[in-house]
């Protein structure tokens, strides 16, 4: 509307000052455990696992929303960020617990490149840069090409989507769906000017679902019912706090998004790599087994560079550790 994206409900950004400074002085006395005091485990990829060129969903998590999404062989490379941090410099900003499984040299053959919307977590201009060297497509938002182009990527080979817009590549057709969130990477290219969304990736045989970022709206059941089921969703479960808890989710949201959009296997993401929130680093995976083992939940939660299938889940020992340390904590 206007050159606005507009949110499937109403969604109102938190401005009130009043509201906004018992969060900041949250932020700024350091919050407690926000980033981890041990390094996390990394996994060396399995790439002739991650790519394998049969029928199923195979996901490898590399950090953060950045994952190797194989479905039914085509293999798809969503959110790339390969940077120590996530931010518009490097020398300041969110930095990384723990290196990138994988370097952007050594990624097998990509169908594509998927980008769910331009904030700097999501969108890594060195990334692109790098992938753009390697011949890759892209596909995204209505509105993100314009930065791809700005950096020196072809319009040919950039393909934007709208809402329940989709695309086929090589047999796997990449479908955008609404997500609830914001846009815009500086004060001169905010205000919501390109679009973001979820992203479903529909093969033969088998079907994922990727949240991108997005906050809670029951409208969501209409991604299950058009595009879903799912044999598994990737769904933003950390940088959560109740002060903008309408354009993100935390894992009791992600699990209510997982039901919605009708998924079978739940993989949390955008949690444990970056500190972006106020919460204990871990909480994410922590309180999403709990509520997996209280609701009978199919999990798959791998340590980064790790490769999960949808049809066998598996929670990795480390995360599986967190979660006994802290009911011990009590």
């Amino acid at each position: 509307m206007n050159g606005v994206a507009q949110n499937p409900v109403q969604t109102v950004m938190v401005r009130d000052l009043r509201k906004m400074l018992p969060v900041t002085a949250e932020y700024l006395r350091g919050g407690v455990d926000r980033q981890p005091n041990i390094p996390l485990p990394v996994h060396a990829p399995d790439l002739a696992l991650a790519t394998h060129n049969s029928p199923g969903v195979r996901v490898t998590w590399l950090g953060h929303s950045t994952m190797l999404v194989n479905v039914d062989g085509h293999t798809v490379l969503t959110d790339p960020v390969f940077s120590k941090r996530a931010s518009p410099f490097q020398w300041t900003g969110p930095a990384r617990f723990h290196p990138v499984p994988i370097t952007i040299n050594e990624l097998p053959p990509l169908a594509a490149v998927l980008i769910s919307h331009d904030h700097y977590d999501h969108l890594d201009y060195q990334s692109v840069l790098a992938l753009a060297r390697r011949g890759h497509r892209f596909v995204t938002a209505l509105g993100v090409g314009a930065h791809l182009e700005a950096w020196g990527i072809p319009p040919e080979r950039i393909t934007e989507l709208d809402w329940w817009d989709s695309v086929e590549i090589g047999g796997l057709t990449l479908t955008a769906a609404p997500a609830r969130h914001f846009s815009g990477r500086t004060v001169a290219t905010g205000g919501n000017r390109t679009l973001w969304a979820s992203w479903a990736f529909i093969g033969p045989r088998h079907r994922a679902w990727f949240s991108g970022d997005t906050g809670p709206f029951e409208a969501a059941a209409e991604i299950g019912a058009r595009l879903g089921p799912f044999d598994l969703t990737m769904v933003e479960s950390g940088a959560h706090h109740p002060a903008w808890g309408n354009i993100h989710l935390g894992p009791d949201e992600a699990v209510k998004m997982h039901a919605l959009v009708r998924g079978k296997t739940l993989l949390p993401v955008h949690w444990g790599t970056f500190n972006l929130a106020l919460h204990a680093w871990d909480d994410p995976i922590v309180r999403v087994q709990e509520l997996a083992h209280a609701q009978d939940l199919q999990l798959a939660a791998p340590i980064a560079g790790m490769t999960v299938e949808a049809h066998n889940p598996i929670i990795a020992p480390a995360w599986q550790d967190r979660l006994r340390l802290r009911l011990e904590r009590g």
